[in-house]
């Protein structure tokens, strides 16, 4: 049933109904966003305890409005009526209008102004990942949204990945025991960096773009304590040799566990594989065990298809249609689904058990359980930020001439404490201890 809100967080009077504001309508609000939006609001989100949820996009904040309008352009009939709010003070506009929470899928260094906004307002918030890029900008969302009392939220829609929960399966049932190393890579085709995401490729890499995925599920699979963090690259490509926008990197992250046991994992990622590559996107990952080796492949999981005049550039012969695909059923009508869209459902389903599925003066233990969820809540995000701004700073310095450089986690100097090569005194990146837990 409905619950009025309290004065921390303030949501629509329609009972099991959701008004969704989305920031940001690039190429991940196309892949993912706007087909689960256009499907819930035609079919509902049903979820047991509260029965039917109505859905739909409300309001739009963007920089021009031009991708605004042509998705209301070219929008199924019924879904073409949001607002669409553009610069200056886009998202404050939305703000303003009647949405109960807010997806953002903007830039990554844009994240947190966006998000702390949104919290402040006392909306619920989904962040794609990275959800911020440094722990101050972490510790401040979550302790706002603590205040606020709203939900904060980021997407890590590769947990959803059925090989991934197959992997924690089998490590939470003790099957595969205590992992020893890992090595994973994510290639992007060179059209990711060159045209997809051109406009906000200066001064970034595709570390904290795609490499976030497997440090989230590094982190979350295996639990541990992280210890250090060293990273190097690639440029040339994508922006000058001696610049800072980054082509490739690969980044090394050691953990410890409470048996005083190490393990190593490695993580490459580029964004400039050629554009006839067969596959959208090379993935593989490989972790050793004490009693086994997991490898995982997503080309090899998956179809190989070729059609004249169309792969591999218009259409992939590789395709994965795990994560998102679209469908004929065999009952007749289209669709559109994946785990890149169920990750989606799931955060309305949370916000809707905070809102929708008790007494109000029970609200904040419903609250309390949905922010329990480590898979996505941002105040579990932690060793992940930490890995994200400890390889941020160690490209910054690359690019500035010092490359080499480590970051070592909970430092007696710090949380977060950088050593460069010839430097007679450590840096400290961020004073409190990262985790308190050593897994």
């Amino acid at each position: 049933m409905f619950v009025r809100m309290n004065t921390k967080a303030q949501i629509n009077s329609d009972a099991g109904r959701l008004r969704v504001g989305m920031v940001g309508m690039g190429m991940i609000f196309d892949e993912t966003y706007r087909p689960f939006l256009e499907t819930a609001a035609r079919d509902g989100v049903f979820d047991p305890a509260i029965g039917r949820l109505d859905v739909e996009l409300s309001a739009v904040a963007s920089r021009t409005g031009s991708r605004a309008e042509a998705y209301r352009n070219n929008a199924p009939s019924g879904h073409a009526k949001f607002l669409s709010c553009v610069e200056p003070n886009a998202v404050g506009q939305l703000l303003e209008s009647d949405v109960d929470l807010v997806c953002i899928a903007t830039p990554d260094d844009r994240h947190f102004e966006a998000a702390r906004a949104v919290i402040d307002a006392g909306k619920h918030v989904l962040i794609e990942k990275p959800s911020v890029l440094s722990l101050a900008e972490l510790d401040t969302l979550v302790d706002l949204a603590k205040q606020r009392g709203v939900l904060a939220k980021v997407v890590y829609h590769k947990l959803f990945d059925p090989d991934h929960k197959k992997l924690r399966t089998l490590v939470v049932d003790d099957v595969l025991q205590h992992v020893n190393s890992g090595y994973c890579t994510l290639l992007e085709p060179k059209q990711i960096s060159g045209s997809q995401f051109s406009e906000w490729i200066t001064g970034r890499n595709p570390g904290t773009y795609v490499a976030v995925h497997y440090i989230k599920l590094i982190d979350f699979t295996f639990g541990g304590r992280l210890l250090s963090v060293s990273c190097t690259g690639q440029r040339g490509i994508v922006g000058p040799a001696d610049g800072d926008t980054w082509d490739s990197t690969q980044l090394r992250m050691v953990y410890g566990y409470g048996d005083q046991r190490e393990a190593a994992f490695d993580i490459h990622t580029s964004w400039v594989t050629p554009d006839n590559f067969p596959g959208y996107v090379e993935q593989e990952v490989q972790f050793r065990f004490d009693n086994g080796v997991w490898n995982g492949h997503s080309r090899r999981r998956g179809v190989e298809c070729t059609v004249e005049g169309k792969t591999p550039h218009e259409m992939k012969i590789s395709m994965n249609n795990h994560y998102n695909g679209t469908f004929v059923e065999p009952f007749g009508p289209r669709s559109q689904r994946g785990y890149g869209l169920e990750v989606l459902e799931r955060f309305i389903r949370e916000v809707a058990h905070v809102e929708f599925s008790g007494e109000a003066a029970d609200r904040t233990t419903r609250l309390e359980q949905v922010r329990a969820l480590t898979y996505n809540d941002l105040a579990a995000d932690r060793q992940v930020v930490a890995t994200v701004q400890a390889m941020e700073e160690i490209l910054k310095r690359h690019a500035a001439g010092l490359p080499n450089c480590t970051v070592e986690v909970n430092a007696e100097q710090g949380g977060l404490v950088l050593y460069a090569p010839g430097a007679s005194q450590p840096e400290v990146l961020y004073q409190p201890a990262v985790s308190q837990d050593a897994g």
